[in-house]
């Protein structure tokens, strides 16, 4: 099984940046590639490499790479919120596709990675995206949110209170506010113990440059305050014809609620729900995971 990494040049406006990728597999090969768009924003591709794992076992190429701020592509710390688009990672995604002379592919989105490559579907209309798979993610910041919020409601009750303490008093920063954020992520994001070690890896990164990650979302998984907080594309859904996987946990912090409209919309989609995980089922149910989705990239 090859791998080859590298990194493209990007280009936006008069400035010069590097997005870093991996190829793991042939692209020469008959069989499509997979190109992953990790979430976060601003976490590296470091959690999702578990799916170079489809090449060995469906021989499938797998695509990965760091999105622009994040990983080994350029970090851009000294950029206002108003750089951090989805347009601009849009391009970035395009551009990528064109350097690596990629025509067909399929194309997975983890969380953000999910918002992305669904928005990136209704604003480019791709010719050579032939299948989607939408993983833990939403259509709608809003109804996020309060599928959140549904979650919140069931944590003890002096985590609650801190929650919406630190959140009406601007102490969103504080150590007791991420500590209460903690107690839901345990719950809701992942509920390995320990936490796997690209997991690990991946929150080490955003722990140092959390840049893009406060421009676009905010401080804290359910709260988000950047430039994604009016994302809501639940009325185009319709427009995007690829045939469509939907994933989510049973206890996922991507709920029903933000989940569901995704499948009522798209007309060719379908919805697996993974009993025994929440927001990362490529490390909960790995065997079940990587079986569904293989079976659809295939079929």
């Amino acid at each position: 099984m090859s791998e080859t990494s590298g990194t493209v040049d990007f280009v936006v406006g008069s400035e010069t940046f590097q997005t870093w990728y991996k190829v793991v597999g042939d692209l020469r090969s008959a069989t499509r590639p997979l190109v992953i768009l990790h979430g976060g924003p601003g976490f590296p591709h470091l959690y999702v490499r578990c799916h170079a794992q489809l090449c060995q076992s469906r021989g499938i190429p797998v695509i990965l790479y760091d999105q622009l701020g994040c990983g080994q592509s350029t970090r851009l710390r000294e950029k206002q919120k108003e750089f951090w688009t989805f347009e601009l990672f849009m391009d970035e995604l395009d551009n990528l596709l064109e350097k690596l002379s990629v025509r067909d592919y399929d194309l997975l989105g983890h969380s953000w990675g999910g918002a992305l490559a669904a928005s990136y579907v209704l604003d480019r209309q791709p010719k050579g995206l032939k299948r989607l798979v939408l993983a833990n993610t939403y259509a709608s910041m809003r109804l996020w949110e309060a599928g959140c919020r549904t979650l919140i409601a069931k944590l003890p009750k002096d985590v609650r209170e801190t929650i919406e303490r630190c959140e009406r008093e601007g102490t969103t920063n504080t150590k007791e506010y991420k500590e209460a954020e903690l107690v839901f992520l345990k719950k809701h994001a992942i509920t390995l113990d320990p936490m796997p070690y690209d997991m690990q890896l991946t929150i080490a990164e955003l722990e140092k440059d959390d840049t893009v990650y406060m421009a676009i979302h905010g401080p804290s998984e359910f709260y988000c305050t950047g430039n994604q907080k009016n994302f809501d594309i639940v009325d185009r859904l319709h427009e995007i014809k690829q045939p469509t996987l939907i994933i989510n946990g049973m206890e996922d912090q991507a709920t029903d609620l933000c989940v569901g409209p995704l499948f009522w919309g798209i007309p060719n989609a379908k919805w697996v729900q993974f009993a025994k995980a929440t927001h990362q089922p490529f490390f909960e149910e790995p065997e079940r995971y990587f079986d569904v989705v293989g079976t659809f990239l295939m079929a």
